[in-house]
């Protein structure tokens, strides 16, 4: 017998972060010494107040099924949080917990999008936008935004994009890959669009919202634009600025209809999430921002190593990312070239394919983020392994062979 799977999941790519880390750890069980920036993992440890607190609630019996939008004092550490980093005063039934920002996005498409509904995508873009709202019938309308604007998305463009059929507007700012943030102005202008589009609704994915750098400072559209509000979903998490990844646990604030939708969603899906990652992301929250500010200074100093190690590397550019924890260099010089052993090398696909086989070193295609011809390469490492990952791609570059 065939086995069969559904037609929306045939079309579906495997996420090439997935893929490349899981080569690597391939090649590491081969013996090779593989260098890792493929996945946007911190290399950091969770905050001891957290496991603190995950512990102390598992003692205290905490194990039962969790109401589905978030305990109670989550949800009201969640509000606390949007006070202080972001002056923005919210309630309770405009917040919701989910298994980390990814369920959150699933949440709200689902909750949202029929067959043929549309979500305009700013790229680079991180991968699961475009896919989990093709995996619900949505049509993803990806739009450009080049190196020269800084990789941000132009209100003209955006307006030029929306059409009856939209549905969504996502804004990943800082961005994941580029590390691009939005000032003032760039969201009031797209504030103005919006104003001109009430059908469309805003996903404002602010996961790496804590890690900027060079004085910058993270503005939420939710800020900017308060007479959106019914229509802006804000999506953050415990994952990047907490050092919580594993622990899965992302929150939302939004229009108290739509969240009640996307609460419907996960009942009918995972219901809540862990009684312990809540707890101990609670403690998290309200435990201060101290341990984020050293994990920022840690993130723009090897920022600024990379930047000034890969900017050296002839056939490569590479700009100054503003936030996250990524550079972003670009490889179109080198396209069409071959490696030192016979690779064509005609896409940033290939070009990370063989940096990967023949350099050791695992980084993701501009490609798997809808902008081309890029690397994205985390910072999430240890200097002495980024310093090292520097000079095999400057060994490995030297090695190519213009055709």
């Amino acid at each position: 017998m065939t086995f069969r799977i559904a037609s929306r999941l045939a079309t579906l790519p495997k996420p090439a972060t997935i893929a490349m880390a899981a080569r690597a750890r391939e090649l590491r069980a081969e013996g090779e010494d593989v260098i890792s920036l493929a996945l946007g993992q911190p290399d950091f440890p969770s905050p001891p107040e957290a496991i603190e607190a995950a512990y102390a609630a598992g003692l205290a019996g905490d194990t039962g099924y969790p109401p589905i939008p978030g305990q109670k004092a989550l949800i009201d550490a969640i509000i606390h949080k949007f006070k202080r980093d972001n002056d923005l005063t919210v309630t309770s039934d405009r917040i919701m917990v989910a298994n980390g920002g990814k369920q959150v996005i699933y949440n709200a498409f689902a909750a949202t999008l029929d067959d043929g509904d549309e979500v305009i995508v700013p790229a680079p873009y991180w991968v699961s936008y475009p896919l989990i709202a093709r995996m619900l019938g949505g049509t993803a309308v990806e739009i450009p935004c080049p190196e020269e604007n800084g990789f941000r998305p132009d209100a003209a463009t955006i307006k030029a994009a929306i059409t009856p059929k939209t549905r969504w507007l996502v804004l990943n700012f800082p961005n994941n890959p580029t590390g691009a943030i939005l000032e003032r102005h760039n969201l009031e202008a797209i504030a103005d669009v919006l104003r001109e589009a009430p059908h469309v609704l805003v996903m404002s994915d602010e996961i790496y919202e804590h890690l900027t750098f060079d004085g910058r400072r993270h503005l939420s559209i939710l800020q900017v634009a308060p007479d959106l509000a019914d229509r802006i979903l804000v999506i953050n998490g415990m994952a990047k600025a907490y050092a919580m990844t594993g622990w899965r646990v992302g929150f939302a604030c939004g229009p108290t209809p739509l969240i009640k939708a996307m609460i419907a969603v996960q009942g009918n899906t995972t219901s809540g999430v862990c009684t312990l990652a809540q707890a101990g992301s609670a403690a998290a929250l309200k435990g201060g921002l101290d341990r984020i500010e050293q994990m920022r200074e840690t993130y723009q100093r090897r920022r600024d190593k990379m930047v000034e190690a890969l900017q050296a590397i002839p056939g490569l550019t590479c700009a100054v990312p503003e936030g996250a924890f990524y550079v972003y260099p670009g490889v179109g010089e080198l396209i069409g070239g071959t490696s030192a052993s016979g690779r064509l090398l005609d896409t940033d696909v290939a070009f990370a394919e063989a940096l990967l086989e023949e350099a050791h070193v695992a980084t993701v295609p501009g490609t798997a983020f809808g902008f081309s011809p890029y690397l994205r390469l985390s910072c999430a490492a240890s200097d002495d392994q980024l310093a090292e990952a520097c000079r095999r791609i400057d060994g490995f570059v030297k090695g190519i062979r213009k055709t």
